[in-house]
């Protein structure tokens, strides 16, 4: 596929995930995340609480629950339910992951990760980028 190729459906696969953000209940961040493998989208997730929860991602004091499930592991763990599988996927990422969910990705085989904004520790970035997985950030995601 050629290059502007590529960046036309990375950027219309990381709208769609910012679209899929909004479903999330927490008021801190809503983060999107869709799998695309082979040219299909083969899981997406939301951060939220675990099934069976109530949505509500924080405490009083605005702090996010520890059992919040991030995007990037609610979309894998879908995976993880079906038949099929992340091997030499794509991860379409709002923000970029964290240091826990880096190590999900790498696990699930996942080849590219591709997001918009940068999460506050890059730790998790540097770790799949230390481990050969294909990083790439592109802020604006609006057609050219």
């Amino acid at each position: 596929m050629s290059k502007s190729k590529q960046l036309r459906y990375d950027k219309a696969y990381l709208r769609m995930a910012s679209s899929w953000a909004k479903l999330s209940h927490c008021q801190r961040k809503q983060v999107g995340a869709l799998i695309v493998k082979d040219d299909m989208i083969i899981s997406d997730g939301y951060n939220g609480t675990p099934s069976g929860f109530d949505n509500c991602c924080e405490n009083e004091q605005g702090e996010t629950h520890w059992y919040v499930l991030h995007a990037e592991a609610n979309a894998i763990l879908k995976v993880a339910k079906s038949t099929n599988n992340a091997k030499g996927a794509t991860l379409y990422l709002t923000l970029s992951p964290c240091k826990d969910c880096s190590k999900l990705i790498l696990q699930a085989g996942i080849k590219r990760v591709v997001f918009v904004n940068l999460y506050k520790d890059s730790a998790g970035v540097d770790f799949l980028e230390a481990a050969g997985v294909n990083i790439e950030q592109i802020n604006n995601i609006e057609d050219e």
